[in-house]
């Protein structure tokens, strides 16, 4: 069995109430999902791209990378920094969980994944709802402290709370994580 990285969200537009103010936090967690995703990428191991699509099912995942990393978008500079490669996979979910309603589950099984890293935004909605399913079905789930982020650096950190509270995910930071875990 293996880990796999999963990055949440990171691919917007940021184009909605609160949207700002969420940029503002995803721009400080860019550079250690990178060097997590460097680290998972050189040991061979997944790097999944969970986002969604902002209700727009006529366009697909790379149609979606396109439109967010457009110098037009609020969000260009973040998913330009975290640009989807080719041997990446995605799945596009229509609400808060990556597992809901996605293709992650058969993903996950036939990877041979059973530890997931979750990273993105936002903590407290998509990163915890996606934290309580992988719990539900019975994932090693780690979520870096420095891998993720909400509107308000309050909120992500009773997210983070909550996720240590009531399912014991560790939240060390990413630098501790890839010291201490054993990917492979």
């Amino acid at each position: 069995m293996t880990a796999a990285l999963v990055i949440l969200d990171m691919i917007n537009l940021f184009d909605f109430e609160g949207g700002k103010a969420l940029a503002a936090q995803a721009k400080r967690i860019v550079k250690p999902i990178k060097d997590l995703r460097t680290a998972f990428t050189a040991r061979g191991l997944p790097v999944i791209f969970a986002n969604d699509n902002f209700l727009n099912w006529n366009r697909d995942f790379k149609e979606l990378v396109a439109t967010c990393t457009h110098p037009s978008s609020s969000g260009s500079l973040i998913a330009e920094e975290l640009r989807p490669a080719p041997s990446d996979y995605y799945v596009l979910k229509p609400k808060h969980s990556a597992f809901l309603c996605t293709a992650l589950p058969a993903i996950l099984r036939d990877l041979q994944v059973d530890r997931l890293v979750l990273t993105g935004i936002a903590t407290d909605s998509c990163v915890l709802m996606t934290a309580q399913d992988a719990h539900m079905r019975e994932y090693k789930i780690v979520v870096p402290a420095d891998c993720v982020a909400a509107q308000t650096k309050a909120r992500s950190n009773a997210a983070l709370r909550l996720m240590q509270i009531s399912t014991n995910i560790d939240t060390s930071s990413s630098t501790t994580i890839l010291r201490r875990i054993d990917l492979a």
